[in-house]
């Protein structure tokens, strides 16, 4: 005798820490256009553009813009409704994601916190996602000492990467195994895109240390596609793969436990509920 498929209870529907409102919407959508374009570049701007005679400068003009961006992003985040629930939240995972990351850090591919930023992302909703691989990202950037020019590109990668998790259907109703393969499905997929994104915003710094496979800004596109996808075989293959099956692992063995226990943590957080002071009695 088989057991008739359950709904799920009002307890375990979506719980979104932050309610994305038309003008973070709106922050998102603009921060997203100009990422593309920054991580792009190369791609976009014309052999006879003056851009590319600015190639080891373009970045660092792109990595100011984008600091710039995505504190506004955080400001109109904060704006529609980060209440001090969901900050403590943020902290809590952002702490646990940046300590995770250095682990393996040497060894290609075992990087744990890639799993935490799918989970995390899926059960606390896009916004959350994308504020907490943003916070996520500058937080272990100063805890390994990584901070540079690529640091927003790694920040704004990341929150896409985490955002995207919480963008996946089936958030009310998919439970168990099922939640947990597509999630694993996501992290391999995304943990690609992390890796061929962060690729473009290094190739152009290469410069003739490897002249066939570095920028040419007198190329045209596919010439330089082509030797953008040659430095990917070449420099991150390996890296990216390993990623993606930790991720992959990492989700299927502990993802359900973990899945319960963030949506169980976000019931008891009630974020919805308003926070209320009792008076101090007499």
């Amino acid at each position: 005798m088989t057991r008739p498929p359950t709904t799920p209870s009002k307890a375990d529907r979506a719980v979104h820490a932050i309610r994305l409102g038309p003008r973070s919407v709106a922050a998102l959508a603009l921060v997203s256009t100009v990422g593309v374009v920054a991580f792009g570049w190369p791609f976009l701007a014309p052999p006879t553009s003056t851009l590319g005679t600015h190639t080891q400068d373009a970045p660092w003009l792109f990595a100011g813009l984008l600091i710039l961006l995505v504190a506004v992003v955080a400001a109109a985040i904060s704006e529609s409704g980060l209440g001090p629930k969901a900050v403590a939240m943020l902290g809590v995972l952002a702490a646990t994601g940046a300590a995770l990351r250095p682990i393996g850090g040497g060894t290609a591919g075992i990087e744990p916190m890639f799993f935490l930023m799918v989970l995390s992302g899926r059960v606390l909703g896009p916004g959350f996602g994308f504020a907490l691989g943003n916070v996520t990202m500058f937080a272990s950037a100063l805890l390994t000492g990584g901070v540079g020019p690529w640091m927003p590109f790694q920040m704004l990668a990341m929150g896409w990467f985490t955002m995207g998790a919480g963008l996946l259907p089936g958030a009310a109703r998919l439970r168990g195994r099922a939640e947990a393969w597509l999630l694993a499905a996501y992290g391999f997929a995304a943990a690609f895109a992390y890796g061929t994104a962060m690729n473009m915003a290094g190739w152009p710094f290469m410069g003739a240390l490897a002249s066939n496979i570095a920028f040419d800004p007198e190329a045209g596109v596919p010439a330089n596609l082509a030797r953008f996808v040659a430095y990917c075989l070449a420099t991150s293959l390996g890296w990216d793969l390993g990623r993606a099956v930790v991720t992959v692992v990492l989700t299927l063995v502990v993802g359900p436990t973990l899945l319960r226990g963030l949506r169980r943590a976000t019931r008891r957080a009630a974020f919805e509920a308003p926070v209320t002071f009792d008076a101090p009695s007499a």
